[in-house]
């Protein structure tokens, strides 16, 4: 079903990824009630994995804005299938959880995570508003860059 947010991502030019199928023992999103709870999503690009390093060592803060954003596709890919292809019954972005690999000397943690967040509001406008953690890891699955998790509220 194309509607106002599909319409929305072509004037942006995006074109979302394939949703991820999950890697281990767990679903990609649950929808309870009125939220879709979704899992953490990493730099994947149709099945092919992008950013993988450390913030501060391998990237600068400008590339781990991107992957960040790469993330928030993905999440946004797996709203899609949890809306049965209808991104319209987006009603709010209420959360956003935001884990950077970085080394210690790394603090710039909120200006990546900007990338998902800034990506939310481009599509969603105010409904991409949202609350948001952003924190260091010393490591994350497959030495990604970035993942993001979400909590959206659906009609």
């Amino acid at each position: 079903m194309d509607g106002t947010i599909d319409a929305r991502l072509a004037e942006l030019g995006i074109e979302l990824p394939q949703a991820a199928a999950p890697a281990a023992n767990y679903v990609p999103y649950v929808v309870s009630g009125n939220h879709v709870f979704v899992a953490g999503q990493i730099t994947l690009n149709n099945g092919e994995i992008h950013y993988q390093g450390k913030l501060g060592e391998d990237f600068s803060v400008d590339e781990g804005y991107q992957a960040a954003r790469l993330c928030a596709l993905n999440i946004i890919a797996q709203i899609k299938s949890a809306c049965d292809g209808d991104l319209d019954r987006v009603v709010r972005i209420v959360r956003l959880g935001g884990f950077v690999n970085a080394g210690g000397d790394f603090h710039d943690h909120p200006k990546v995570i900007n990338g998902a967040s800034d990506l939310m509001v481009e599509v969603f406008g105010d409904k991409g508003r949202h609350a948001r953690a952003a924190v260091g890891c010393p490591a994350l699955p497959l030495n990604v860059a970035t993942e993001v998790d979400a909590i959206v509220e659906i009609a």
